[in-house]
């Protein structure tokens, strides 16, 4: 063993002293290996951070997985026997409905290790009215310290108090603004069903969606289910996961379990998962084209130098090397090459993503993640190795004879 590893000291200071005399070349490819890696790893970070703040922006408003009554359907009175029965209808009108006896479905949820919060809420339309002016809105009634952790009211509460129940509501900044309200203003809720009520606003929150800035309404979930005429009962249970990715195929599970119709923040945001899916074909594309470029460029080098050390090449089999330690020599330099470059391409992508979250438009912050940097250092070296072994190959099977006799 500590012959073997004599022999690989040997063989790397050989492979480093070659690099050495020709370190015109050696800069070169290493300068083009640094500028690959640090392409790859800024562009991937950057993607990967794009990714995260829209993926965090969209779904810092919406649950993971959402639950509904499943859609009511008509009743069609069977046909008699021997008749052919002809049918055109449209489809039922939806009512506000609540879930079928969504307490014990609550118990169930909160059982699945794969949920890390669930929370039921009410939700409904109605019009809101101060003075002359009115709004129509959504009401969302909710069970404050439950849906909380779907969505962090707190952390979006613009003025006030996170507080809803005993006539507080939270109301959004664009609702507020057309309506002329601020904290401690009073608002009539009408929801059509010989349903009022006047309303203190406790709170002004801004999810940072106008839509919804201008719609919602959050009251207590009690309080909800008064004015939607919905005693006891909720329209919506509200699921989050771990894993943002499998919400699909949990969603499907949850809804075989609990027979109920089922909907995930992917399927819901169909065109927000079709840029993502593009932008990471894009960036795979870009680091493969990269990689073939640094591995083209590696070989070549590699290829002069076997030229270049024809006649070192036969002296050292002259005195005794084998083919296998030529051929490590030179796999050796392949992988100086993709280490020393890579490493020096990391240390400049650290440095872009630094110019980028201090001096840059500021709209997102770019991690770079150690993970990506260790793949990035791998998958040069591995490129450098691999790209030396057709030139190494080549040296190692030079006659020792011919190779002396180069000039």
């Amino acid at each position: 063993m500590k012959n073997f590893f004599k022999r690989l000291w040997t063989e790397w200071t050989i492979a480093v002293s070659f690099l050495r005399e020709g370190r015109a070349q050696s800069i070169m490819i290493t300068v083009g290996v640094a500028v690959g890696v640090s392409v790859i790893v800024f562009i991937t970070a950057l993607i990967q951070g794009l990714q995260s703040n829209l993926i965090e922006r969209t779904l810092g408003t919406q649950a993971h997985i959402r639950l509904l009554s499943p859609d009511e359907v008509n009743q069609v009175a069977p046909s008699q026997k021997g008749m052919l029965q002809l049918l055109l209808e449209d489809k039922r009108a939806q009512r506000l409905r609540s879930i079928n006896n969504w307490q014990q479905t609550l118990d169930s949820l909160d059982r699945l290790s794969i949920l890390t919060a669930v929370s039921p809420t009410v939700s409904g339309p109605a019009l809101v009215q101060r003075g002359e002016a009115i709004e129509s809105v959504a009401l969302v009634g909710i069970d404050p310290e439950r849906y909380q952790q779907i969505i962090p009211l707190k952390d979006y509460l613009q003025s006030g108090q996170l507080r809803v129940g005993a006539d507080d509501v939270l109301i959004g900044s664009e609702l507020a603004k057309d309506l002329g309200v601020q904290v401690g203003s009073k608002l009539r809720l009408d929801t059509g069903q010989d349903e009022t009520t006047l309303v203190n606003i406790a709170g002004i929150f801004e999810l940072g969606v106008r839509e919804l800035d201008a719609r919602y309404v959050y009251l207590d979930l009690k309080q909800a289910q008064s004015l939607l005429n919905l005693p006891g009962g909720v329209t919506v249970i509200d699921l989050r996961v771990n894993d943002l990715f499998e919400a699909d195929r949990i969603a499907d599970q949850v809804g075989r379990l609990t027979s109920l119709q089922a909907e995930s923040w992917i399927e819901t945001n169909a065109q927000l998962m079709n840029a993502i899916s593009s932008q990471s074909l894009s960036t795979n594309m870009i680091m493969i084209f990269v990689t073939i470029s640094v591995a083209f460029g590696i070989a070549s080098v590699m290829s002069v130098s076997v030229v270049q050390r024809t006649r070192e090449i036969g002296i050292l089999r002259a005195t005794g090397a084998t083919r296998s330690q030529i051929l490590r020599v030179f796999l050796f330099q392949g992988a100086i090459f993709g280490l020393v470059g890579s490493a020096i391409g990391s240390a400049v992508s650290y440095g872009l993503v630094w110019v980028f979250n201090n001096f840059g438009p500021g709209l997102f912050y770019i991690p770079v993640p150690i993970e990506l940097v260790l793949l990035a250092l791998l998958l040069a070296t591995l490129t450098g190795v691999l790209a030396a072994a057709v030139p190494a190959r080549r040296a190692a099977a030079l006659d020792p004879v011919e190779a002396i006799r180069h000039v």
